[in-house]
């Protein structure tokens, strides 16, 4: 585990180190030198300036101070929730400064003659930051042990007047990083698009559409990427999403039976949500899944610890009138 975050930090460090890079340096011929850098409370005009080298180095260590100080955590751990908080807000300040900075700067024959950033983008870019982190910062889902070797059809003594709940998870990380992949791409053609960097109307309009694109299977992804499971009374609930939404639910009554069922993502067609002559997949990794018959259909989640899951809803099944 400990692994993964390291990898997962230094996925998204490098993705928002190559666009704090990549863009002024891609507009390079059309920015003066040096570029305005600064401008005060107040006024449309700059007030400061530095070298272009320097506009692209000074961001650049700053995010890989943030990068380190949340990788040297993550060495010994899970992220950290303020490291997560500082990897999502920072990222977006950090690349949204630097788009503004470029947008005003392009074009212009002197860095005095830059044009204005206005208020309301600083202040949506701060706030959207503020939400990325709070967002990122958010408790995830913790993620359940090993799953103990699972037999078929198990069941359960429950104590009659006792209530019992189940709840077991599990995680693709590999997922998590390819909706983050897709999420930089998405990031990276809207601030190009709000650089300026497309030039005419037209290449601009399709960035538009390139980062509606990838932002949405972004979303898609990163609610494939991980399940949540609870058998209690009710029935049975899977949540999707490392926050737990959108959330499919079988009522106690519906269930007609339960059982583990050993697949792999060969079996069923892939990773993520799959439909195929078995019924419906959730595959986050091959081995035992909690398969459940419900209004005639099968659904299977391969989740950890699926033979308890599977044990208690059978119970809960014959204790039924």
């Amino acid at each position: 585990m400990k692994g993964r975050g390291v990898w997962a930090v230094a996925g998204w460090g490098a993705g928002v180190l190559g666009l704090l890079v990549v863009m002024p340096v891609a507009a390079a011929g059309r920015l003066p030198e040096p570029v305005a850098t600064h401008w005060g409370a107040g006024s449309d005009g700059p007030d400061g300036s530095m070298p272009l080298w320097a506009a692209v180095a000074l961001p650049a260590l700053v995010w890989v101070a943030v990068v380190a100080r949340v990788a040297f955590a993550a060495l010994r751990g899970p992220v950290p929730g303020w490291g997560r908080a500082a990897l999502a807000s920072g990222g977006v300040l950090l690349t949204g400064a630097q788009a503004s900075i470029v947008r005003a700067n392009l074009d212009a024959p002197d860095w005095r003659q830059a044009g204005p950033v206005p208020g309301w983008g600083v202040a949506v870019m701060v706030a959207v930051a503020l939400l990325a982190g709070v967002g990122a910062a958010a408790p995830w889902r913790r993620e359940a042990g090993e799953g103990e070797p699972a037999g078929e059809g198990p069941s359960m003594e429950v104590p009659e007047g006792e209530r019992v709940v189940w709840l077991s998870g599990a995680v693709n990380p590999w997922l998590r990083l390819l909706a983050g992949v897709l999420a930089l791409g998405a990031l990276g053609a809207l601030l190009a698009g709000v650089a300026g960097l497309a030039g005419a109307a037209g290449p601009r309009a399709g960035l538009w559409v390139t980062a509606g694109g990838l932002a949405s299977t972004a979303l898609v992804v990163l609610g494939c990427s991980s399940v949540r499971v609870r058998v209690s009374q009710r029935g049975l609930e899977v949540a999707f999403g490392p926050l737990g939404y959108p959330v499919r639910r079988w009522a106690a009554e519906d269930v007609e039976s339960a059982r583990v069922e050993v697949r792999t993502p060969a079996r069923v067609g892939g990773w993520g949500y799959r439909i195929s002559g078995l019924g419906t997949t959730v595959m986050l990794r091959g081995g035992a899944c909690l398969v459940v018959r419900a209004r005639g259909r099968d659904f299977a989640v391969s989740v950890d610890d699926a033979a308890r899951g599977a044990a208690l809803l059978n119970s809960l099944r014959g204790r039924r009138p």
